[in-house]
């Protein structure tokens, strides 16, 4: 990849992420707005290694990265595209977790500052990209979480090492119910720093052309709205304090109100997904990024094996019928030793970030 002069903007592959720089200020803007930018694995790839460039380029001070279009930063990965895979039995999934997960892993050590507008939709592959970053700003329009139980799957790009350190449960609480969170709620649960209105984020991006990032970022900041989850924080910790899943809805049930509302949800999704989510947080909790990366690896490609992922995606995005068919169907078919064997070591398979890293 060939960076080009100051000004002048680069795509690969097929316009699907942009990168320039402006000012000392490398911009990425992904650029699939049809798609609310998803993320595929080219863009990954492409994103992986300019942004490896420009951690040695001394004429780039910072980053940002944001979405084209008005309708978000990311929604995610590209589940179509894995949902292909899945049905052809071909190996394109695992290779691209493989690089994303180097990319996650990449932004949280980035030695620069790395400024993330969470604008619109941020969801599962999309928090990847910028809740691991050191500047994450989000706007009244934020609408982010990790929806992944609804598709059969668990959170991943380092989501369940984000959702073990948010306060008290409700990060469980956000990932075995897959619910869309504010920008206020992403930053009571620690994916993001600062709110500032969608109408000032083309100002802020110009300022940070030649300003200090700390000096414009202050200078663009608002109070962010009341989190409706903190609010909720009292009933979460008290449903969610067990690792049993069919105790915390069973809890959930038992406080009724609002809490009746996350049991329905939490039931519909698939149960597997459910209870390997909840064991993913618990097992995070004290890892590294690096680690728990490797963890959502091991899972990750178990699920692709299994038909919930492949039948979840089904359900909401290729037939959206909406009615998903879970194997098995509820929360105690689903032993604790199914939920272990997601958690096997997987020989030659395994992603070794930590290796790499300690190999430096």
């Amino acid at each position: 990849m060939t960076e080009q002069r100051p000004g002048e903007a680069t795509a690969e592959p097929a316009a699907e992420v942009l990168f320039e720089r402006r000012g000392r200020l490398g911009v990425v803007t992904l650029n699939r707005p049809k798609a609310v930018n998803a993320l595929t694995a080219g863009m990954a790839a492409a994103m992986l290694e300019q942004l490896t460039l420009w951690a040695e380029d001394d004429a780039v001070a910072a980053v940002l990265v944001r979405g084209a279009g008005d309708r978000g930063l990311c929604a995610g990965g590209d589940i179509v595209a894995i949902y292909r895979d899945m049905l052809d039995g071909g190996d394109a999934t695992a290779d691209f977790w493989a690089v994303e997960y180097r990319l996650n892993l990449l932004i949280s050590d980035y030695p620069k500052p790395y400024v993330a507008f969470m604008d619109g939709l941020v969801l599962g592959g999309g928090v990847g990209i910028s809740a691991h970053g050191s500047v994450r700003i989000v706007t009244e329009r934020t609408r982010t979480g990790m929806p992944e139980t609804t598709i059969g799957f668990v959170p991943d790009v380092g989501g369940t090492l984000l959702l073990s350190r948010s306060p008290g449960e409700t990060g469980t609480h956000a990932a075995l119910t897959g619910a869309h969170l504010s920008g206020a709620d992403a930053l009571f649960l620690g994916l993001a720093d600062t709110f500032v209105p969608s109408g000032q984020l083309a100002g802020l991006a110009e300022a940070l052309e030649t300003e200090p990032v700390d000096a414009a970022v202050a200078r663009f900041t608002e109070q962010a709205p009341p989190s409706v989850l903190a609010a909720q924080q009292e009933w979460i910790d008290a449903c969610y304090s067990t690792d049993d899943a069919e105790e915390i809805v069973d809890r959930l049930r038992t406080v009724g109100g609002e809490a009746v509302d996350a049991a329905d949800t939490i039931a519909a999704k698939s149960p597997t997904a459910v209870k390997v989510a909840l064991a993913s947080l618990r097992r995070a909790k004290g890892l590294g990024l690096a680690e728990a990366l490797e963890q959502e690896y091991r899972v990750g490609l178990r699920f692709l094996d299994g038909p919930d992922f492949r039948e979840g995606i089904r359900a909401q995005v290729v037939d959206k019928d909406r009615t998903p068919h879970w194997q098995p169907a509820s929360l105690a078919e689903v032993s604790r030793d199914d939920v272990e064997a997601y958690f096997a070591p997987l020989g030659e398979r395994e992603l070794k970030l930590t290796k790499e890293r300690d190999n430096v």
